[in-house]
């Protein structure tokens, strides 16, 4: 598939910023967040920032953004329409704990996080969907997206909070542990969808989309076109495999070995300026890694369409 800027920012920004949500909704009611307002609000105003930014970049991909709206009312049947639905459905409990966590305090602040954060997953769910229920992709069409979705939006949201309590002169174990953590469960779920995408076998062949199998090996022996139609360049992208294993490699060093690497830092780092800067460090080699993993993510994923302009399988 054609990797679109706009859609690779939407789900690394979104889902960045619906990680730090959810684990500001789940960790604030408990006290494991400074009381200090000014660091509510720039949490928040963080999450939410990326949450607006990443929704207002995927209006930039509708061929009419002025009538996004309207995709809103097909939730039946549509995870895009679900995905919009959560989205905007989120604002109302993040709305409330806001403003409990910031001025009021108590149960209020706790039932509208832990609602806010349920709200923020399910969003990032509905997202992943909206590609594993896509059969004729089988990269897509399998539980290691919506895993690996899950698990990204996790590690970025965690990384982002230790970053925020780094700077804030507020760093604490648990934060940096959590973002080690979440880092060990992103990288896995991600090794998994890449192995996974590399071992299941096709979903389809030329022989089984003509139904000439029968007959013997098929194949292409003119093209239907002249030219790329709409269908080769959004569907027939093309990536060299010395190109997917170096971006492989950009992923597995900057999204996961890097902040792994400066978490465990700041973990052991006495708290203070050194503590921060590497914290810092981990979220922007992990933005890095998660636009390389993302780019291959629709790079890497061949629709059957191809079967009926020349590729063996997909």
């Amino acid at each position: 598939m054609h990797p679109a800027f706009s859609i690779i920012f939407f789900t690394s920004a979104a889902g960045a910023g619906y990680g730090l949500l959810a684990l500001l909704g789940l960790l604030a009611p408990f006290g494991l967040l400074p009381a200090s307002p000014l660091f509510g609000f720039a949490a928040l105003a963080l999450a939410l920032g990326l949450v607006v930014a990443g929704l207002l970049s995927s209006l930039a991909h509708l061929g009419r953004p002025e009538r996004a709206w309207r995709a809103l009312s097909q939730w039946r049947s549509s995870w895009l329409s679900r995905e919009g639905v959560a989205a905007v459905a989120t604002f109302l409990p993040t709305g409330v704990f806001a403003i409990a966590w910031l001025f009021l305090g108590g149960g209020v602040a706790g039932v509208a996080g832990w609602i806010t954060a349920a709200m923020a997953v399910v969003t990032v769910y509905c997202t992943a969907m909206i590609y594993a229920s896509l059969k004729p992709i089988r990269q897509w069409a399998n539980p290691w997206v919506p895993r690996s979705y899950l698990a990204l939006s996790l590690m970025t949201g965690a990384l982002l909070l230790n970053a925020l309590l780094g700077v804030a002169g507020q760093a604490a174990g648990w934060s940096s542990l959590l973002a080690l953590a979440s880092v060990a469960l992103a990288w896995a779920a991600k090794e998994g969808h890449w192995r996974h995408c590399a071992t299941a076998r096709p979903v389809s062949t030329a022989e089984t989309a003509t139904g000439l199998g029968h007959i013997g090996r098929v194949r292409l022996l003119d093209a239907p076109h002249s030219e790329d139609n709409y269908l080769l360049k959004e569907m027939g992208f093309r990536v060299g495999r010395r190109h997917a294993v170096r971006l492989r490699f950009i992923t597995r060093l900057a999204a996961f070995a890097l902040p792994a690497a400066l978490s465990l830092g700041a973990l052991v780092a006495v708290p203070g300026a050194l503590s921060g800067t590497l914290a810092l460090l981990a979220v922007a080699a992990a933005a890095l890694g998660v636009i390389a993993e993302r780019w291959l993510f629709f790079a890497e994923a061949k629709h059957t369409v191809t079967l009926f302009y020349g590729a063996g399988e997909a």
